[in-house]
C-alpha cells in the first residue's frame, strides 16, 4: 500500500512541473519588449552621433587658429601644438563607436531587402562622411574592416591606406547619390531630411564635391573629374538645403556642452580671427563674438557687462599659457585674460546650436574655386564667391535671432570685398574658413589642402611642430590593436603632429 502511495505522489509531483512547464516560456516572456528595431532609428543614431566632440575645441579650431584656451592639463593640444592623446583621439572614438558601428549596422541588415533601399544609400552617404573626416584625422584608418566586428567578427581590423580610402569613398558617393529614388520607400523616420530625396542627393553630391577638392593638389586631373560629376549630379546651393542636425535638450550640441560647462571660461576668439573679421568690417562679428568688459575672473563674466559690438572685440593672442595670457592682457590693456573676445556661448556657442554638416556657403566657395581653376563652366568665380559669402551671413541666423546679420550690412560688405582675380584663391578659402566656424574638422582639412587662410604658426615655445598636420592614434587602438597600428605607421610614417595627409603632400 505504501509503495502505491509513493507511485501516485510521484505521478501527481510530475504532473503539476509538467504543467507549470506547459506555460513557463509564456510567463517568462516580456510582452511589450522590443524584439526588432527598425534600422532608420540607427540611421538617425549615428546621424545624432557624427558632431564634433569636446576635442575638436582643443585641437581642429584650435589649428586653425579660431578659438583657442591658455590652460594646459586636459587642454593640452592646438594651443601649445603639443600632443595630448587624452584628445587626439576624440573623434576616432566617437565616430567609430556612435557614427560607423551604425551605419554598418543598418546596411547589413538590409542589404538584401530592396524595399529599403533609400535607407541603404542614406547609410552609405551617412558613412561615407564619418570615414572622410576620420581619415583626413588620421591618416591610414580601419576602413573595409572597420566597425564589422558584429556582422563579420573581425575584432583587429587592418589600417587602409588613405588614398585606397578615398577611392572607395568616392565611388560610394557616387553611387549612393545615383541610387536614391523618390520611386522607393520613403524613410521619414529620417531625422535629417525627413525622407526628403532631393536633398539626400545633394548632400551626397556636394560631399563628392568637397572629396574631390581635397584631390586639387595631389591629383588635380581625377580632382577636376569628380567636381564635375559632383556638378552635374546637383549640389547644395540654398540655405534651405543644407546638411544640418537641429539640437534639443536630449540631443545637444558637443562642443556647446563643453563651452557652457567646465570650460565656459576657458576659450577665447584669437587675434587673427577677430582680426579678420574685424579689419574687414565684417558684420559676422557681432554674430559670433561677445566681450564680457571689465571682467576680471570666469564668474564675472556676466550679460551685465557683455558686449558684441565689433569695435569692442579683441582677441587672444596666440602661443600663451596661463602666464603669458595675463601679461598678454596687460599689454592690451585688460583687467585680465577673462575680458578678451570669445564664441558667444548663448548663441553660436549655444548647447542648442544647430551642427551643420555641409552648408550653401561651403559649397559655393568650393564651386568659386573649381571654376576659377576652369573645372567647371557654368557661372562665374565672382558669382559663387558673392553667394556663399552671402548664404553664411544668412545662415547666422539659424543660430540664434540676435546673430542675424542685416541684409543692408550684408550687401555693403559685398560692395566692399569683391573677388579679384589675382588673389581669388586666398580670398576665397579664406571666406571658406569663417563659413566653417564650429565645423572644426572641414576648416582643418580646407585649411591644410589651400594653405589659406596665410596664418602665422602658433609662436608657443614649447611646441612640438611648426602646423598640426594629423592627430595622433588613441593609445586604446595602439594598445588593443598593435599589430595593425604599427604596420599602418611603418607604412605612413611616424605617428605624430608632423606626418602629413597624403593629399596635403
Amino acid at each position: 500500500m505504501k509503495n502505491i502511495y509513493k507511485y501516485v505522489f510521484i505521478g501527481l509531483f510530475l504532473g503539476y512541473c509538467t504543467a507549470c512547464d506547459q506555460n513557463f516560456d509564456e510567463l517568462n516572456t516580456n510582452r511589450v519588449a522590443a524584439t526588432a528595431i527598425d534600422p532608420a532609428f540607427l540611421l538617425n543614431n549615428a546621424v545624432l552621433n557624427s558632431g564634433y566632440p569636446g576635442g575638436a575645441l582643443v585641437y581642429d579650431m584650435g589649428i586653425v587658429q579660431q578659438i583657442i584656451s591658455p590652460n594646459s592639463g586636459v587642454l593640452t593640444g592646438a594651443n601649445f601644438n603639443q600632443d595630448n592623446r587624452n584628445s587626439t583621439g576624440s573623434i576616432w572614438g566617437s565616430y567609430y563607436g556612435g557614427v560607423i558601428k551604425n551605419t554598418r549596422d543598418v546596411m547589413f541588415r538590409i542589404k538584401d531587402n530592396p524595399s529599403r533601399s533609400n535607407l541603404l544609400q542614406m547609410a552609405r552617404i551617412v558613412q561615407a562622411r564619418a570615414f572622410m573626416i576620420l581619415v583626413d584625422t588620421y591618416g591610414y584608418i580601419p576602413y573595409f574592416q572597420g566597425g564589422t566586428g558584429f556582422s563579420d567578427q573581425v575584432f583587429f581590423p587592418v589600417y587602409d591606406a588613405p588614398e585606397v580610402v578615398y577611392a572607395d569613398i568616392l565611388k560610394e558617393l557616387e553611387e549612393a547619390s545615383a541610387a536614391l529614388s523618390t520611386s522607393g520607400r520613403i524613410e521619414t523616420a529620417d531625422v535629417l531630411f525627413f525622407g526628403d530625396i532631393a536633398k539626400w542627393k545633394k548632400l551626397g553630391y556636394s560631399l563628392l564635391l568637397r572629396a574631390g577638392m581635397r584631390m586639387s593638389k595631389v591629383n588635380p586631373g581625377t580632382a577636376q573629374q569628380v567636381v564635375a560629376k559632383a556638378f552635374q549630379g546637383g549640389v547644395i546651393l540654398t540655405n534651405a538645403d543644407n546638411a544640418v542636425v537641429l539640437q534639443d535638450n536630449n540631443y545637444t550640441n558637443g562642443i556647446g556642452n563643453t563651452l557652457n560647462s567646465t570650460e565656459a571660461s576657458n576659450y577665447y576668439m584669437t587675434e587673427p580671427f577677430v582680426n579678420f573679421l574685424k579689419n574687414s568690417n565684417d558684420p559676422r562679428l557681432s554674430s559670433i563674438a561677445v566681450r564680457y568688459v571689465g571682467a576680471r575672473s570666469g564668474p564675472e563674466q556676466q550679460p551685465a557687462v557683455a558686449s558684441t559690438a565689433p569695435a569692442l572685440q579683441i582677441g587672444m593672442p596666440m602661443g600663451n599659457d596661463d602666464k603669458g595670457a595675463v601679461q598678454a592682457a596687460i599689454d592690451a590693456g585688460l583687467a585680465s585674460f577673462y575680458e578678451f573676445s570669445q564664441i558667444d556661448r548663448l548663441r553660436v556657442g549655444s548647447r542648442f546650436a544647430p551642427t551643420f554638416w555641409v552648408s550653401a556657403s561651403q559649397t559655393l566657395l568650393l564651386l568659386a574655386e573649381a571654376r576659377h581653376r576652369g573645372w567647371i563652366t557654368s557661372g562665374s568665380a565672382a558669382e559663387y564667391f558673392e553667394a556663399g559669402v552671402r548664404a553664411h551671413m544668412n545662415q547666422m541666423e539659424s543660430f540664434s535671432p540676435a546673430s542675424a546679420v542685416a541684409p543692408a550690412d550684408i550687401n555693403a560688405y559685398i560692395s566692399a570685398n569683391p573677388l579679384v582675380d589675382n588673389t581669388a584663391l586666398e580670398q576665397i578659402n579664406s571666406q571658406y574658413w569663417v563659413s566653417s566656424v564650429m565645423n572644426g574638422p572641414e576648416a582643418w582639412a580646407n585649411f591644410r589642402r589651400s594653405g589659406f587662410p596665410n596664418l602665422a604658426p602658433n609662436p608657443f615655445p614649447g611646441r612640438e611642430v611648426l602646423f598640426i598636420n594629423r592627430l595622433t592614434y588613441p593609445n586604446s587602438e595602439i594598445s588593443v590593436n598593435s599589430e595593425n597600428v604599427q604596420a599602418a605607421i611603418a607604412a605612413m610614417g611616424p605617428d605624430n603632429l608632423e606626418t602629413k595627409i597624403w593629399w596635403a603632400k
